[in-house]
């Protein structure tokens, strides 16, 4: 059970959106997580500065039930990076990729 959340201070429009919620849907499998668990958020255009500058950047947080291991997060960090670079034009040494692993995950009025 995947959570994704994209936070960039440029606008995502429509169908970039819609891509990057499919690779993300297809890029889950990484961290041995299924589309079918997978919740996609995006925050555009928001005032968010890094290296002291308000160029094109993003932080991408990635919450999980349970946990993936270092060498998945780096391939996931890796199919991020790209995803972001090649559909939003963010260069990929102004991306962040934060990884958050949780015990307890409820869903449907019951927790895992």
């Amino acid at each position: 059970m995947p959570y994704i959340k994209t936070t960039t201070n440029t606008p995502i429009p429509a169908e970039k959106r819609e891509a990057i919620k499919s690779q993300l849907g297809t890029d889950a499998s990484i961290i041995g997580k299924s589309e079918s668990w997978l919740m996609v958020d995006f925050e555009e255009q928001r005032p968010l500065y890094f290296k002291g500058t308000a160029d094109p950047a993003a932080l991408v947080s990635v919450d999980l039930y349970g946990s993936a291991g270092g060498d998945a997060y780096g391939k996931m960090t890796a199919a991020v990076s790209t995803l972001l670079q090649e559909q939003l034009g963010i260069p990929q040494d102004r991306i962040f990729v934060k990884y958050s692993e949780y015990s307890t995950w409820g869903y449907n009025g019951r927790n895992f």
